[in-house]
């Protein structure tokens, strides 16, 4: 056994597991692309201001759980927390909001990194699949992305997840908002460090998990009594689109999204069979986000969702996910003519796109068969001086347990036709 082990909060993904997860980040990925979504990939650590500036200075992400270092260089920079301050930084660098062609699309899928207190469901290293639509203010924008994940997580099989649906006002009437609530905070019974984040940005405190906070939370004031009449229309226009395409929703006027730039419409996915981490994505409406980071006005759109708290959904649900068996023939040579003339086979499936393994090792027939089992090969062959000498190999049927000989040279054209 090694000395090390994986550090505390994180997680190896290996098989079989690890096809679950691929499978998740198939299933998100495919209505996107499917939508006009391009694929973008950026570094896992930026610098520390990106983030700072973009998710908030007051938010815990950035204050509590951001892992941050310097370089030898000097430079100031951090591990990603999450994705949308990253893609649209890459963005703007690579000038894609002047190619005249906006929105700009785009997804990504990768690993984020929080020091938090690790627990079923919330890991210091996790993976998300995310989309971006940059550069335009469209309710239907909004509407498309909420379609797209609700599409992509019954393709997987889940039904009892809920989207919660809000909007948090603008710049024309957040500020009014803002005041009210801090009034109403600085009259409860809050700790000091609740109390400063509260002067900084008080739709934090609204966030806060704490039951002795919400308690106190119960009579606040409700950001969709300030709404103005603009943010009221576009908020209601979402809200027709997601009913028109059959997309059910529930309106949480307390709903915030725990970082700081977002804008009008927020949405939450959750799944209740999750226990205390039931949020499985999210996201919404970052329109000022582009000018906090030193770019242009860019109105814009987003969600994340977490690939490993959809797989604990899906365990929830008790839904097995099809996946594949990653063979689908096993060659097991006795000898070594068979194993000359079965390896070169065994290259010969793969290039016409048959996923073949090969039994390594000088193993005999009942080892080799043994290994042929596990694989969840769906045929194997076997192949002996003998059978070669006859210009034959035994073709073995896994499921009905039929085995026949089939010549040497048709072999990968019998599979071909066998596997469809």
């Amino acid at each position: 056994m090694s000395t090390f082990k994986a550090p505390k909060g994180t997680y190896d993904l290996i098989p079989p597991d690890s096809a679950k997860y691929l499978a998740v980040r198939e299933a998100i990925a495919a209505p996107l692309r499917n939508s006009g979504y391009g694929y973008i990939e950026t570094p896992g650590f930026e610098n520390v201001e990106l983030f700072a500036r973009g998710v908030g200075e007051s938010t815990d992400i950035v204050t509590k759980e951001m892992y941050a270092f310097e370089t030898k260089g000097g430079d100031r920079l951090a591990l990603r927390p999450e994705g949308t301050a990253s893609v649209l930084r890459a963005a703007l660098e690579a000038n894609l909001h002047k190619s005249g062609n906006l929105p700009v699309k785009l997804w990504y899928s990768g690993s984020y990194y929080r020091y938090e207190r690790p627990q079923k469901g919330r890991y210091r290293h996790f993976s998300q699949v995310g989309a971006e639509a940059i550069g335009a203010e469209d309710p239907a924008l909004d509407a498309e992305l909420i379609i797209l994940a609700d599409q992509a997580y019954r393709s997987l099989g889940l039904r009892e997840f809920r989207i919660l649906l809000n909007s948090l006002g603008d710049k024309e009437c957040r500020p009014v908002y803002r005041q009210a609530l801090q009034e109403f905070l600085r009259g409860l019974d809050l700790d000091e460090d609740t109390l400063r984040r509260a002067e900084i940005n008080p739709l934090r405190v609204l966030d806060d998990k704490r039951q002795e906070v919400q308690k106190q939370l119960a009579d606040a004031p409700l950001l969709r009594d300030y709404l103005c009449d603009a943010c009221k229309a576009y908020h209601e226009e979402v809200r027709e689109l997601l009913t028109a395409s059959g997309v059910s929703f529930e309106d949480d006027p307390k709903l915030v999204r725990g970082l700081d730039y977002y804008t009008r419409t927020t949405f939450e996915f959750v799944h209740d069979g999750l226990g205390s981490q039931s949020a499985v994505g999210g996201g919404g409406r970052y329109d000022g986000l582009s000018e906090m980071i030193g770019g242009p006005e860019l109105p814009s759109v987003g969600w994340a969702l977490g690939v490993d708290r959809t797989v604990l959904a899906l365990e929830a649900e008790g839904v097995e996910l099809d996946i594949p068996a990653t063979t689908s023939v096993y060659a097991v040579p006795l000898g070594e003519e068979a194993r000359r003339v079965l390896f070169a086979k065994v290259g010969e499936l793969r290039k016409v796109g048959i996923a073949a393994d090969f039994s390594y090792g000088g193993k005999g027939l009942k080892g080799a068969m043994k290994n042929a089992n596990r694989s969840g090969a769906r045929y194997t062959i076997v192949a002996g001086e003998r059978d070669l000498a006859e210009g034959v190999v035994q073709l073995k049927d896994m499921e009905s347990g039929e085995q026949t000989a089939v010549g040497v040279n048709e072999i990968v054209a019998e599979l071909e036709s066998r596997l469809g």
